[in-house]
């Protein structure tokens, strides 16, 4: 079972455990038009590895490669983030099949839920916890 933590409390675990990573696995043209989180000030970048490759939206059959090529390794505590927390919580339960047993679905992913204008990145997620980002 993989456990949903709170966008905050990964914030913290990032800050303060060197062993503790991000892999961001949503699409290139998210990470270029949506943002991503900004983790300088712990130090660490998120690991970039889409889960699925845009715009056929298949998944990635490369993934856990691309994790051990990203440097990632199973004795670290690794976080997965996707735009609500669907393809993390997939991905997660993926890398901990190969083999990585400390993973993490972040809770709401980057943008979260929609509000009920529609709109992401209000109401849940890591944007709206006013978290660090950037755009690309």
């Amino acid at each position: 079972m993989i456990e949903n933590v709170a966008p905050s409390a990964v914030w913290q675990a990032l800050l303060t455990d060197p062993n503790a990573e991000m892999v961001d696995v949503r699409t290139d043209a998210e990470w270029t038009y949506v943002g991503l989180a900004d983790l300088s000030a712990a130090g660490k970048a998120p690991a970039l590895i889409p889960w699925q490759i845009f715009p056929s939206m298949q998944v990635n059959p490369g993934f856990t490669e691309n994790m051990k090529q990203a440097g990632l390794k199973p004795e670290q505590k690794i976080y997965f983030l996707c735009r609500s927390g669907v393809r993390s919580l997939a991905a997660a339960q993926a890398a901990q099949a190969a083999g990585f047993p400390h993973v993490f679905n972040i809770a709401d992913g980057f943008e979260g839920p929609p509000d009920p204008q529609g709109h992401r990145g209000t109401t849940a997620g890591w944007k709206a916890d006013g978290l660090p980002w950037r755009q690309r």
